[in-house]
């Protein structure tokens, strides 16, 4: 007739949805807390925790979580501090050393 229907949105899948979409997902849903300070895969796994879906088991893909890899940044360097005074061998201020520089490798190559 003379009325157009109104179609509904489909909505994105969850993995094409920008960060700043996802996180008005997640407003709505109400369940989530401390959105705006979660990344896109924190957010993504949020949602799917909340509408109960599991991820299927064919896909193997280790994601790497920055702030994991900073908070391990920092214990080394705590332990390097403490090796500097401790008057610890320069062996093992190196090895210290070369770890925290491949976790930093490691944390631009996740950005």
């Amino acid at each position: 007739m003379g009325k157009k229907e109104r179609k509904e949105k489909k909505e994105k899948p969850l993995d094409r949805m920008t960060a700043k979409e996802l996180r008005e997902h997640a407003l709505s849903l109400g369940e989530i807390v401390g959105v705006h300070g979660m990344n896109k895969e924190e957010l993504i796994a949020a949602i799917k925790e909340i509408k109960g879906i599991t991820d299927e088991g064919n896909k193997k893909v280790k994601t790497v979580n920055v702030r994991e890899l900073k908070e391990k940044i920092n214990l080394l360097r705590q332990a390097k501090l403490t090796a500097s005074e401790g008057g610890e061998g320069r062996a093992r201020i190196n090895v210290l050393r070369r770890r925290i520089n491949r976790l930093k490798k490691r944390t631009r190559k996740a950005a």
